[in-house]
C-alpha cells in the first residue's frame, strides 16, 4: 500500500533489544498483515506496511489519543483520488520492542479502507519508520516477525534497495524483462503491473484475456484491469501464470510484488543496509491466498 505524503520527516529512531526475540504477525483475510503497536504509550493493531512512506493514524484514533495535527497535507496512496491529511510531531511509535522516538506522522480517515480491506476499524499503518530503524525477520506464513542484531546474518538471496518515488524496490524479472519492483507488504492484492510497463509487454494487446476488478487503498476504491502475467522472476525462484492489475498512475512503479508473492520466502529487511534477504520456502498446504483480492 502506497502513500505519499510532503514534508514527511525520520527522526530519532532508536532501537534496544539484546538477543532476537519474535512476535505475533496476525494474516487477516489470508492477505493483510497486521501487528501489534503502540502510539505515545497507547497500544493498537497495525497493518503493517513496507511501502507507506510514513506511519499514518487513523482520525478517530487520533482523537482518542487527543492528538492533533499541526500541518496539512495532501497525500496520494493506491485509491482512485488524493485524500487529506494533517502532519504530527513529536510522536513516540513502538513495534517489536523497537522505540522510535519523536517521529513524525500523518492523520488520515482510515475508515474506508479498514470498511473494504479488512472488514473491521483500522486505527494505524505502521509505514517505513519500523524498517528503517531495524533488521527484521519476516515469516508470513508463519506468523512471526523477529528483530535481529544489526550483523545478524541473513538468509536466502540478497537482493538490492533502490529508492524510488518514495519506496524501496527490488530487481525482479517480468516475461523476460528486467525491472524494478516495489518491495510492498502493504499490498494483499494481486501483483500490481505499471501501464507503461503493460503497453512495451502488449499485454492488452496480445491476444490475452484482461477482465477488471475493484482495488485499491488510501484515496478510495479503483476499477483496474486484470491480466495474467506469464512468468515473474523474483530471487532465483519461477512463478507462472501469474494474475496482475494494470496500475494506471502515472507515478505507478514497474511492478509491485505484495504478499501474494513474498509469502513464498522469509523475509530479511534492512532498509538501512538497503537490502532485503529472501529465502524460499517449499509450497504448504494452507488454503488460497485469493479471499482478498483489493489494494
Amino acid at each position: 500500500m502506497r502513500v505519499i505524503a510532503s514534508a514527511l520527516l525520520l527522526c530519532g529512531a532508536m532501537a534496544a533489544h539484546a538477543a532476537p526475540r519474535s512476535y505475533p504477525l496476525t494474516l487477516l483475510n489470508g492477505s493483510r498483515l497486521l501487528v501489534e503497536a503502540s502510539v505515545n504509550g497507547r497500544g493498537t493493531q497495525a497493518l503493517l506496511d513496507s511501502a507507506a512512506e510514513a506511519t499514518l493514524l487513523n482520525a478517530a484514533f487520533a482523537e482518542r489519543l487527543q492528538l492533533k495535527g499541526t500541518e496539512r497535507v495532501t497525500g496520494q496512496g493506491s485509491g482512485a483520488r488524493t485524500f487529506a491529511g494533517e502532519l504530527l510531531h513529536g510522536v513516540e511509535l513502538q513495534a517489536f520492542d523497537v522505540t522510535l522516538r519523536d517521529q513524525t506522522v500523518a492523520i488520515a480517515d482510515l475508515s474506508d479502507i479498514g470498511h473494504r480491506l479488512l472488514g473491521r476499524p483500522l486505527d494505524m499503518i505502521l509505514g517505513r519508520e519500523i524498517f528503517d530503524a531495524a533488521r527484521l525477520q519476516i515469516d508470513i506464513d508463519g506468523g512471526r516477525v523477529t528483530v535481529l542484531p544489526a550483523d545478524a546474518a541473513a538468509l536466502g538471496t540478497r537482493l538490492g534497495l533502490v529508492t524510488e518515488h518514495g519506496v524501496e524496490t527490488i530487481p525482479a524479472r517480468v516475461e523476460g524483462r528486467q525491472v524494478r519492483a516495489t518491495f510492498d507488504l502493504g499490498n494483499g492484492g494481486e501483483v500490481l503491473i505499471g501501464s507503461r510497463l503493460a503497453q512495451q509487454l502488449h499485454v492488452l494487446s496480445d491476444g490475452r484475456a484482461v477482465t477488471t476488478r475493484p482495488g485499491g487503498g488510501l484515496g478510495g476504491e479503483v476499477v483496474r484491469q486484470i491480466v495474467t502475467l506469464h512468468s515473474l522472476d523474483l530471487a532465483g525462484r519461477s512463478f507462472h501464470d501469474v494474475q496482475a492489475a494494470i496500475d494506471a498512475k502515472s507515478n505507478a512503479s514497474d511492478l509491485n510484488v505484495g504478499v501474494s508473492i513474498l509469502h513464498n520466502f522469509l523475509i530479511t529487511s534492512d532498509f538501512s543496509r538497503h537490502a532485503v534477504w529472501l529465502q524460499w520456502r517449499p509450497p504448504t498446504d494452507e488454503p488460497s491466498r485469493d479471499a482478498d483480492l483489493t489494494k
